[in-house]
């Protein structure tokens, strides 16, 4: 049964395990379906089932997925589940070291492609999407003027507002209230430049 918790990354041989782009891939649409199989998973990201199952294996290697116990009538088929309710890894686990530091910097670069991807994926397609769903979407820049224990404070705000829609929905879910659900992809980020 998943953990309830977010998984925090805190050794370099799972984050290097998690920074390939499949398998990112694969675990956000595991993340999403919450219960899949490799054949499932693999049309979705229009790769080899094989390939799948190896990099599924590699994912589940590392914890970040399990085995799904009680899925499936015929038994040929694994079906795997997210370990945890998410990920998250820190600066702080792996910047003490040259090539720890690139590997966080290279996962985290991987993962904004990957924001950066869906979001203009959602901008082609926004036409497809109803009147309502179109008004509810949005996207903002806000510039602030911020110390360090402001920006950590604003994360864990934002993070705990983000928790409670998400353990309502799953609620929600789990009730079968699924009527006029999507999935919806929200990404954040707080950062300090130098203008």
């Amino acid at each position: 049964m998943p953990s309830n918790e977010r998984h925090r990354i805190s050794d370099l041989d799972t984050l290097k395990a998690i920074s390939h782009p499949l398998r990112l891939k694969l675990y956000r649409a595991l993340h999403i379906k919450r219960t899949a199989t490799a054949s499932q998973l693999a049309d979705q990201v229009d790769e080899a089932v094989s390939l799948v199952s190896y990099h599924l294996r590699k994912l589940a290697d590392h914890g970040l997925i399990e085995p799904a116990e009680g899925q499936g009538t015929d038994g040929r088929e694994r079906w795997w589940q997210p370990s945890a309710r998410g990920l998250t890894y820190s600066e702080a686990d792996f910047g003490d070291a040259p090539e720890t530091a690139a590997v966080y910097a290279a996962a985290g670069r991987m993962s904004f492609d990957q924001h950066v991807e869906l979001y203009r994926a959602h901008q082609d397609s926004r036409h497809t999407w109803d009147a309502e769903w179109r008004g509810a979407s949005w996207s903002s820049e806000n510039l602030l003027r911020l110390t360090a224990g402001e920006l950590a404070d604003l994360s864990r705000e934002m993070g705990a507002l983000i928790d409670r829609y998400q353990e309502a929905g799953n609620a929600r879910d789990a009730a079968g209230d699924t009527e006029g659900r999507e999935s919806v992809a929200l990404h954040t980020y707080g950062f300090p430049f130098r203008p």
